[in-house]
């Protein structure tokens, strides 16, 4: 379900920059970098997973 979520939000934002790229070349390549900041954002203010537990055998 996530991934899915991810693959939409991303088609969707690279949908949106092709579209400004037609208009105006300089100012989808603003609205990349800044994506590309807020992804790499999102990325790393996720808390890191808790470790596992090895099983008991």
């Amino acid at each position: 379900m996530v991934k899915t979520l991810l693959l939409l939000e991303t088609a969707f934002v690279l949908t949106a920059l092709v579209g400004v790229a037609l208009v105006h070349l300089p100012a989808a390549l603003i609205l990349g970098g800044l994506a590309g900041v807020v992804a790499v954002e999102r990325a790393l203010s996720r808390p890191t997973p808790a470790p596992r537990r090895k099983a008991r055998s």
